[in-house]
């Protein structure tokens, strides 16, 4: 498919996102149509609907799409309240320990909920045998939680083998041991540098 890459950041150039997201926000996909879809999972799903259903990484039929829906939800609410906690500590020279306490919590009770909801499922992925977009989502989120607050919840959940950090870990574990600490630290930096650039403004051609 193809389409036109803008790398606009949310903050030094707000003014040109909001035409098309009156939030400001990334990501924003605008269609042929000049239709703006301004939120991750309602571009991931219109993505599907091209693919077609075969292809799809969300199940089209309930109840497993709206079980899929809520994983992704649960996930990108628990990426913004990371990042709340960041911008927190960070813009604020007075910080609000209740909206801190708040923010922890709601981390904190996402990532038990969602520790409970893998561990009681026995496929490979969270919903069956093939990746889907839940468990990108929700890896996705919860390494960017854990950069951000290492000691605060990492090691809270890094342990568990049903948390979403076992989706990123089963791919290429052998090979990994295999590797170099050089070599591992340089693929680290370009997943880096990569994940950077991706962070922008999408507009399909």
């Amino acid at each position: 498919m193809a389409y036109e890459h803008r790398p606009w950041s949310t903050f030094g150039d707000a003014d040109k996102i909001a035409p098309y997201n009156p939030l400001c926000r990334v990501p924003t996909l605008v269609l042929d149509s000049g239709e703006a879809l301004i939120e991750s999972t309602m571009i991931l799903d219109r993505l599907d609907e091209e693919a077609g259903e075969a292809c799809a990484m969300l199940p089209r039929r309930d109840p497993a799409r709206r079980q899929a829906l809520k994983v992704c939800a649960l996930g990108t609410g628990l990426a913004d309240k990371a990042v709340a906690l960041v911008y927190e500590r960070a813009l604020h020279k007075e910080k609000s320990q209740a909206w801190l306490d708040r923010c922890t919590g709601q981390v904190e009770r996402v990532l038990n909920a969602l520790e409970a909801d893998r561990a009681a499922r026995p496929t490979p992925y969270w919903f069956g045998d093939a990746i889907g977009h839940a468990d990108i989502t929700m890896a996705c989120a919860h390494c960017a939680s854990c950069a951000r607050h290492t000691r605060r919840f990492f090691r809270r959940h890094a342990g568990r083998r049903s948390s979403a950090t076992a989706i990123a870990a089963r791919r290429g574990r052998s090979s990994k041991r295999s590797r170099s600490p050089s070599v591992r630290r340089d693929e680290a930096q370009a997943r880096a540098s990569e994940v950077r650039s991706q962070r922008g403004f999408t507009v399909n051609a």
